[in-house]
C-alpha cells in the first residue's frame, strides 16, 4: 500500500461485505443510548432549574449554559478521531470510549445535585456534557461500522427509539416522585430540592449500567489487515500529525454534510433555546411567577419534566414511522415536514395558558426530535468515506455546538432587553428558527437512494 494512503482505507470492512443484523443485534448495539439520553434528559430539563436555585440570574443562564456545547465542540471530533484508530482484541474500537464516558458520566450525574453553590453546578455541568460526549460519539459512528447501508436509518431510529425512552423516563421522574411518592420538589433557599436530587442518583447508575449492556452483548468488526492497518497508524502518529489530519478533515468535507450543516445550525438554536428558557418561560408565562424559591415555580419545573417527557415519548413512537414516511416522500422530505410542524409547535407555546394544553405543541417537537437525531445522520452516513465515520460524525457537531454557542450568547441579551425578561419569548425565536431549518432542506442532496436505503 502507498505510504501516502491514509490509515481510514483499511480500518473496517467494506460497507457492502457487512452482514445484515437481527432486530435483537440492532437492538442491542442501541441500548447504551438509553441511558446517555438518561443523563441528557436530566441535564435538560433540570440545570437552568439547578441553576436558577442556587441563585443565577435569568439572562446569565445561557452564559453558564455554554459549557454544554463547548465542551462538544472540543471533544467529539478528537474522540472521533481517536477511536477511528484505536482497536482492542477483546475492546474492540469504540466500546472503549463508550465505558470511559459512562463512567464518567455517572460521577457527575451523581455529584451535581449535590451543588452548594453556583460555580460548582456550573463545573459540574462541563464535566457532565465532556463525559456524555465521550460516550456519545462513537455511537454514531457504531451505526457506520456496524451496519450495511440498506439498514443504516433502521439503526439510527433504533438509536433515537431508546433516546425516546431513556427521556421519557428521566424527564418524569423529578415530577413522579413528587406527586406519586411524596418526596418534596421544595427546599430552603439555594438548596436542590430532594426529588431533583433522588432523579441524578437514579440516572447515574442507569447510565452505566445501559452502557455496558451494548458492550457485553455487541462485538466489534476488526481490521481487515491488521499488519498494514498498524503500519499506517503510525504513520498518522503524534499530536501534530493528528492535528494537521483533523484540520485537513475539517476544510475537506463533503458537499453534503454542508448542507446538512445549514439545516442543523438553525434546528439547534431552537433546541438550545427551549432547553434553557422553557422552565422560566413556562413558569412566568402559563404558571404566573417569577419566584424561584416558591413552590408555584417548582410546580411549572416538574410540568417542564412531563412536556419533556411527551416530546421524548414522540420521538420513540416516531422513531419507527419516520423510516417508513422516509421510504415514500425521501428522508430530507421528511426532515423538513418534522421540523416545520415542531416549530410551530414552539411558537405556539407564546399563546398557551393551561398547562395541560402545552402538551399538544410538543407532539411536534417530539416528531421534530426524532427526525433531527435520525435523518441527518442517515442522509450523511451515505456521503461520508466510511473508515472516517467517527471523524467526520464528530465534526459534525460543530455544526450542532455552534449555534448553541451562538444561542447561549445572545439570547440572555434579547430576553432582558428586548423582551422584558420574559423568556418564552426564546421559544418563539427558537420555533421560527427550526421552521427556517426545515426550508433549508430544498437544498440537501441526498446520495443514497432514500426509497431504498431505509
Amino acid at each position: 500500500m502507498p505510504q501516502n494512503q491514509s490509515v481510514d482505507k483499511v480500518l473496517q470492512q467494506p460497507t457492502e461485505n457487512k452482514p445484515r443484523l437481527s432486530v435483537k443485534q440492532i437492538m442491542n448495539m442501541s441500548v447504551g443510548f438509553f441511558g446517555i439520553q438518561f443523563g441528557f434528559a436530566l441535564q435538560n430539563a433540570n440545570v437552568s432549574r439547578i441553576f436558577e436555585t442556587l441563585g443565577a440570574e435569568i439572562d446569565k443562564i445561557g452564559f453558564l449554559w455554554i459549557a454544554a456545547p463547548m465542551t462538544g465542540l472540543l471533544v467529539q471530533p478528537v474522540i472521533g478521531y481517536l477511536s477511528d484508530r484505536t482497536w482492542h482484541p477483546r475492546w474492540g474500537r469504540r466500546r472503549p470510549y463508550f465505558f470511559i464516558g459512562a463512567l464518567l458520566s455517572a460521577l457527575a450525574l451523581f455529584l451535581m445535585p449535590q451543588s452548594s453553590v453556583l460555580w460548582m453546578a456550573a463545573t459540574l455541568l462541563w464535566v457532565l456534557d465532556a463525559s456524555i460526549n465521550i460516550s456519545m460519539e462513537p455511537f454514531r459512528a457504531f451505526v457506520g461500522d456496524k451496519l450495511p447501508t440498506s439498514q443504516r436509518t433502521a439503526g439510527f431510529a433504533a438509536q433515537t427509539f431508546f433516546i425516546g425512552l431513556g427521556a421519557v423516563i428521566a424527564s418524569l421522574l423529578p415530577y413522579f416522585f413528587t406527586n406519586y411518592l411524596n418526596i418534596s420538589n421544595t427546599a430552603a433557599p439555594g438548596v436542590i430540592s430532594d426529588s431533583v436530587k433522588y432523579s441524578f442518583y437514579i440516572g447515574a447508575v442507569v447510565f452505566l449500567v445501559s452502557v455496558l449492556w451494548t458492550i457485553f452483548t455487541t462485538e466489534e468488526y476488526p481490521p481487515e489487515n491488521m499488519e498494514t492497518w498498524e503500519a499506517e497508524k503510525a504513520e498518522t502518529k503524534g499530536f501534530l500529525n493528528g492535528f494537521k489530519e483533523i484540520t485537513s478533515g475539517i476544510f475537506n468535507m463533503p458537499k453534503t454534510m454542508l448542507q446538512l450543516a445549514i439545516v442543523q445550525f438553525f434546528t439547534w438554536v431552537a433546541f438550545f433555546a427551549m432547553w434553557i428558557y422553557t422552565t422560566s418561560g413556562i413558569a412566568m408565562n402559563t404558571f404566573g411567577t417569577t419566584d424561584k424559591d416558591s413552590k408555584i415555580f417548582q410546580d411549572a419545573g416538574d410540568w417542564v419534566g412531563v412536556m419533556f417527557m411527551v416530546y421524548n415519548g414522540v420521538s420513540a413512537i416516531a422513531a419507527f414511522l419516520l423510516p417508513m414516511l422516509a421510504k415514500k416522500i425521501g428522508r430530507k422530505y421528511t426532515h423538513m415536514l418534522c421540523l416545520l410542524i415542531g416549530g410551530a409547535g414552539l411558537v405556539s407555546m407564546l399563546f398557551i395558558k393551561t398547562p395541560n394544553m402545552l402538551l399538544v405543541p410538543m407532539i411536534g417537537v417530539g416528531l421534530a426530535w426524532a427526525s433531527t437525531l435520525t435523518m441527518p445522520y442517515a442522509i450523511l452516513s451515505g456521503a461520508l468515506p466510511a473508515k472516517k465515520m467517527g471523524f467526520y460524525m464528530g465534526v459534525f457537531n460543530f455544526f450542532i455546538v455552534i449555534p448553541q454557542i451562538l444561542s447561549a450568547a445572545i439570547l440572555g441579551f434579547f430576553v432582558k432587553n428586548l423582551f422584558a425578561g420574559e423568556s418564552i419569548y426564546a421559544l418563539v425565536i427558537g420555533g421560527v428558527s427550526m421552521m427556517i431549518g426545515g426550508l433549508m432542506n430544498f437544498m440537501v442532496i441526498d446520495k443514497t437512494d432514500e426509497k431504498t436505503a431505509v
